[in-house]
Order: C-alpha cells, then structure tokens, then sequence
C-alpha cells in the first residue's frame, strides 16, 4: 500500500480513557470526513450491545467480529476517521491490516487519568469489579501494544483539540 491510499484512513487505537471518541469527532471535523466508532459499528451490525455481545458469547466471539468489522472498514472506499476499541490490537492480524490500510495513531494516558474518565462507566465490561485495580492490570498487559503505531500521543496533559490539531500536522506533513 502507497502512503497515499493510507492517507485516506486515519485508525485511533489506545486503551479505554484515552481519548479516541473524542479525538475522533474533532478529526471528523477538521478534516470534513466521516468518522466511524468500531464498537458502534459493532452494536449497529449484531443488533446488540458490546456488554451483551460479551455476556452472550464471550470475549473470543466478540474479538472475531471485532476483526471483520476492522477489514470492512478498512477496505471501504472513501476517507474516513475510526476509533478503535480499546483491545482491537490485541491481534497481530488486526494491527499489520492497519498498518496497511491506515495511518495508525496511538492514544495513550497515565493510569491515573484512564481512571478518572473511565470510573463512572459501568457499559465496559473489562472494567467489572475494583476499576482501578482492572485498569492498571490491563494496562500492564497492553502496555506494549500500542507502540506498533505510525505516530504515538498522550493526551494526558494534552486538550482533545490539541491532540487532533497535531495528528493533522503529522499527517500532511507525511503526505509531503
């Protein structure tokens, strides 16, 4: 794949807390293209929640059609920003197929601050049980694979616009 046709996707992957839904809208805007939640993408094509998805058929199910939805989004004609869920490069396939098709950007934050946004939110069901201890046991597992990125940010001390303005810089600079 050419740096051109990856110009036309960006990928926002991270763990939950770090940003990308709200990265994701102000890229939409800034860059006038369509922006695309994976795990919205996912309740609109099964009919359910990701919670019930998990609760119905567990987390492997729910990773599968994770996977086919990542390609169909990927291989659709047209621009457009995706936000990842936040365990959508728990797989290899899944983190070379946007390498190839995308330009990658990972989101990260300090413990502290994932906690923070993420507490209230009682619809992530990795999050069931102590939130801080869930939080900093799967931070501990993932806290490599976020680096395969084409560009790494965190947003800790950043605003979500200043976030989204430097992901725009980096990516025309790219495309020069």
């Amino acid at each position: 794949m050419n740096t051109q046709e990856q110009q036309n996707k960006i990928v926002l992957v991270g763990f939950m807390g770090t940003g990308k839904s709200t990265v994701s809208r102000l890229l939409s805007g800034m860059l006038e293209w369509p922006r695309i939640d994976g795990d919205e993408e996912i309740e609109r094509r099964e009919g359910k929640s990701v919670s019930a998805i998990f609760a119905d058929s567990g987390e492997a199910h729910f990773r599968l059609i994770e996977t086919q939805t990542l390609e169909a989004l990927l291989e659709a004609n047209g621009p457009a920003v995706i936000a990842t869920g936040g365990g959508a490069v728990l797989s290899a396939y899944n983190c070379d197929l946007m390498l190839q098709k995308s330009f990658v950007v990972a989101l990260k934050a300090s413990p502290e601050h994932i906690v923070a946004r993420v507490k209230a939110d009682t619809s992530r069901p990795l999050l069931q049980g102590d939130v801080r201890e869930r939080v900093e046991t799967l931070l501990e597992q993932r806290k490599e694979l976020y680096d395969f990125a084409h560009l790494v940010l965190d947003t800790t001390s950043r605003t979500a616009e200043e976030v989204a303005s430097a992901i725009v810089e980096k990516l025309r600079d790219s495309s020069r």
